[in-house]
């Protein structure tokens, strides 16, 4: 079928062929830039259509999608193979800078002496990792299986990134703020934006001026509190309205933590023996 000159019709999830050979018309008072008979007719096709379209040359050894007013021309393998492991390295030494200062930043938590850069500089780091995740991603979709094995290094380098970032921005953004939307905000962010704190601070809620980063913050101790093996979010929502903030959840007792809904007095005893657990091994780690 490919090598017939007419175009190859498939249904909407492309598992099946409707029609080959086809001479396609397309409304002729449709701009294109193209200059091929054949990529003229594909970009007016997905423009009037809506449809996915795909021009395949020959000559020019090259492949173009075109969806509406969206075209894109497919690189070559060995090129985007060059630039995902690239940019994979990139993803790997920005993971380890946000490891680094994520673990810092739990430090700060359990001392109690969180300011609002420490918390800024990690989002900052979780958004840079995300971005350049975002990157690779779209390398392994035009990969296809030759993605697969780039697929599980990003798999294994992004596990819980997105979810972390969640839980900070829950921990330390301003009450009447809904975290989801932040995020999604934060993600839409360009890199030079994502380099200023002060914007991270603003999408947070924190209005002012390089001062304000100096602010003394109060994690809720969602972050912490979400380390807990088999400990659902429900009873940590609770947990955190119950309690407020970080430092009082650690001060609580097991019998404290056991009037909170959906605790009871062995999950009581598995929650602060794990809270002392963590934050011994967090000091330990920063300090020996």
């Amino acid at each position: 079928l490919a090598k017939m000159d007419g175009a190859i019709i498939l249904t909407e999830d492309m598992n099946q062929v409707l029609r080959a050979n086809v001479h396609l018309v397309p409304d002729s008072s449709l701009y294109t830039s193209e200059t091929g008979m054949r990529h003229r007719t594909a970009e007016r096709v997905a423009k009037q259509t809506k449809a996915t379209v795909i021009s395949i040359s020959e000559r020019r050894s090259t492949v173009t999608l075109f969806i509406d007013n969206f075209k894109y021309v497919l690189k070559d393998s060995r090129e985007i193979l060059a630039k995902s492991n690239q940019a994979l390295q990139t993803l790997e030494k920005y993971k380890k800078r946000l490891d680094q200062v994520s673990g810092n930043l739990s430090t700060l938590e359990y001392e109690d002496l969180v300011t609002l850069l420490d918390v800024v500089i990690v989002l900052q780091r979780s958004l840079m990792v995300e971005k350049v995740a975002v990157e690779i991603e779209n390398y392994i979709s035009e990969l296809g299986e030759e993605g697969r094995l780039l697929q599980m290094q990003l798999d294994e380098l992004m596990a819980n990134v997105a979810e972390e970032s969640m839980v900070l921005i829950r921990d330390y953004v301003i009450n009447k703020k809904d975290s989801i939307s932040v995020k999604e905000n934060l993600l839409e962010l360009s890199n030079d934006e994502i380099l200023d704190l002060l914007t991270i601070a603003k999408h947070l809620g924190y209005g002012g001026g390089v001062n304000i980063l100096d602010q003394k913050m109060n994690p809720r101790g969602f972050r912490v509190l979400r380390r807990i093996p088999r400990l659902p979010y429900s009873v940590i929502d609770k947990i955190v309205k119950r309690f407020g903030d970080l430092q009082t959840i650690l001060n609580a007792n097991h019998r404290e933590l056991d009037t909170v809904d959906g605790v009871g007095r062995a999950r009581a005893e598995i929650i602060q023996d794990n809270l002392r657990k963590f934050k011994e091994s967090t000091l330990m780690d920063r300090y020996v």
